[in-house]
């Protein structure tokens, strides 16, 4: 079946043939073959990108588009027919035979919309437990559609996900009564977040936008990805920006005119 996700692709000009690639996928996605590497087939390829740090000449890059669902059966039978060491967490082929444990969905579990009562922090002193003030799931960018009933008329908190590690105040400074939406802007694809950013604001009236970024520069471009988005959008508004030390101060907070 086909579907829209990450997939490896190789840059012929790039590969030199070194093979390093090779053993770094566990799944057995990638061979040599007439001196470049290739991908053997898409269903063997998780698109997670594990092999791209064993690449000397940055010849693989992740990239989204159409391509057949990631097949972990077929991954377990390709590798012990390569004699091949099987991950833990591919299944065994005979679990998934006619009239046995049915093979699950393809989709991710934690990628089911809930909405949830925070356990917030009520009687309990906050030196001990702040408490979770999250009030729907997921909240990753990615996973979350446009339509999902939490984003109607939201205050939205766009948080590059370095900040709660580094923010010892986040749930109970930001996130209450905010829906959180969070990324990495550095390893993810940006223009995937604009696109889905867009059809966010486009599908919904939200009443607010808080912009949480890191200091370093890896982490400072998510207010550059939210203005285009508006721009796509044709919505302009206002937001908020907070810059957060590594540290976990609020360093500056700043208006921000999106899209004009």
């Amino acid at each position: 079946m086909l579907s829209t996700r990450k997939m490896i692709t190789i840059d012929e000009d790039l590969c030199n043939g070194c093979g390093q690639c090779v053993p770094a996928c566990e799944e057995g996605a990638l061979a040599i073959v007439d001196g470049k590497a290739r991908l053997v087939k898409e269903i063997y390829c998780d698109g997670l990108g594990a092999c791209l740090g064993d690449c000397p000449t940055g010849a693989l890059k992740v990239e989204v588009r159409k391509a057949e669902d990631f097949d972990p059966a077929a991954v377990t039978e390709h590798l012990k027919a390569q004699g091949r060491a099987v991950p833990n967490h591919m299944p065994d082929p005979a679990s998934l035979r006619m009239g046995d444990t049915p093979r699950p969905p393809s989709g991710c579990p934690g990628a089911a919309l809930q909405t949830m009562t925070p356990c917030g922090r009520a009687n309990v002193p906050s030196v001990q437990l702040a408490g979770s003030a999250l009030s729907h799931w997921p909240v990753q960018l990615r996973l979350v559609p446009p339509t999902a009933p939490f984003l109607k008329n939201a205050d939205l908190l766009l948080t590059a996900d370095c900040v709660p590690v580094a923010m010892p105040g986040y749930h109970g400074e930001f996130v209450p009564g905010r829906v959180v939406l969070m990324g990495c802007p550095k390893f993810d694809d940006q223009m995937a977040y604009v696109e889905k950013l867009a059809d966010i604001i486009a599908e919904n009236e939200l009443k607010s936008i808080t912009v949480l970024e890191m200091e370093v520069p890896c982490c400072s471009s998510m207010s550059v990805i939210l203005n285009e988005a508006v721009k796509r959008a044709g919505k302009p508004m206002g937001a908020v920006r907070a810059t957060v030390a590594r540290t976990g101060e609020v360093l500056e907070t700043a208006p921000l005119r999106l899209g004009a």
